[in-house]
């Protein structure tokens, strides 16, 4: 099997240290460089420290086009500066929300238990957001068999790594620890993609989707908690489930309640359905910067080039 030649821009940040973390595990990897203008000639384990002793690549100032697929790791509208900068032999997974919703773009959906097919034949990858992935994984069974017909709410608490590396009042320490506070009520940006995911399997879906988002004091993880109304029994409902995923290798629909320790340091989405009466409650957990981001990139770059899913992303959850 080839090696994929592997370039990462913007490669300080926390989602970059995770793909590098990864990567440099791949069977199938050779890194070929990690863009950073800030920290261009450092060693890569001077600014992602958790990679002391595991690799010797320093960061470069500029980027080699001589490799296979390039990671953007940039901010949200920076992506689309990038892209004209590679041939289109290159493959491009791009990690910001620039690509996400379909328009006059080459880029697929990168949601693998959503548009597999169409990822495998692309050269241009949007991945998509951390809340977004956890609550369509949540809700894609109910819309592919046409249930979503009332209001859904959507009530997902995010770790502090979510917002990303830069300091702000509400990640710094002395805010965040022992506290709780909501954000971006009903108006948060991956509810765009969620809604264009959902009307691609449900055309008669009516956008019924409120999204309430949390900042919990914890680094990493989403945990979101959905309801709706329906009269299916539980056990209709989670027979649908388990159908839909069976084949997928990183969902698992459980039986009984789930928590976040299950699914950090992993690619692994955990879903559990329970009800009450007419009340449907979905539990969804994803790790943020692995499923949310990062690990569900490199499941998109094992799909563009072959190989098995699973590829490089059996990690074991941090269970204590």
């Amino acid at each position: 099997m080839k090696t994929i030649k592997v370039g990462i821009i913007g490669g300080a940040g926390y989602t970059a240290g995770e793909l590098l973390r990864i990567l440099i595990n791949h069977p199938q990897v050779e890194i070929g460089f990690v863009h950073s203008k800030s920290n261009a000639g450092k060693f890569v384990y001077e600014v992602h420290d958790d990679l002391f002793g595991e690799t010797d690549l320093k960061f470069s100032e500029t980027f080699d086009s001589n490799i296979d697929v390039v990671f953007l790791c940039v901010a949200h509208g920076e992506a689309k500066k990038m892209v004209s900068a590679f041939s289109a032999s290159v493959k491009i997974i791009d990690l910001s929300q620039d690509y996400r919703i379909a328009a006059e773009h080459s880029f697929v959906y990168g949601l693998p238990e959503l548009n597999k097919e169409a990822i495998q034949k692309a050269n241009y990858i949007a991945n998509p957001g951390c809340f977004a992935t956890a609550i369509q994984l949540a809700l894609l069974p109910l819309a592919e068999a046409s249930l979503l017909n009332g209001e859904v709410y959507a009530s997902c608490t995010t770790g502090s790594t979510g917002a990303g590396q830069s300091l702000a009042e509400t990640s710094h320490f002395s805010w965040r620890q022992n506290n709780l506070s909501v954000y971006k009520a009903f108006t948060h940006q991956h509810l765009a993609e969620i809604n264009q995911s959902l009307l691609q399997v449900q055309e008669n879906y009516s956008g019924n989707l409120h999204i309430l988002p949390q900042r919990g004091s914890f680094t990493r993880g989403i945990l979101a908690c959905i309801t709706l109304k329906s009269d299916q029994s539980v056990e209709q409902l989670t027979a649908l489930y388990e159908d839909k995923f069976k084949e997928e290798p990183f969902v698992f629909v459980s039986l009984k309640n789930i928590h976040l320790k299950q699914v950090v340091n992993t690619n692994k989405c955990l879903l559990y359905l329970e009800k009450n009466g007419d009340d449907v409650m979905i539990v969804s957990v994803i790790d943020n910067l692995l499923k949310g981001a990062s690990g569900q990139a490199v499941q998109n770059m094992n799909l563009l080039f072959g190989l098995p899913e699973t590829t490089g992303l059996k990690l074991k959850p941090s269970a204590f």
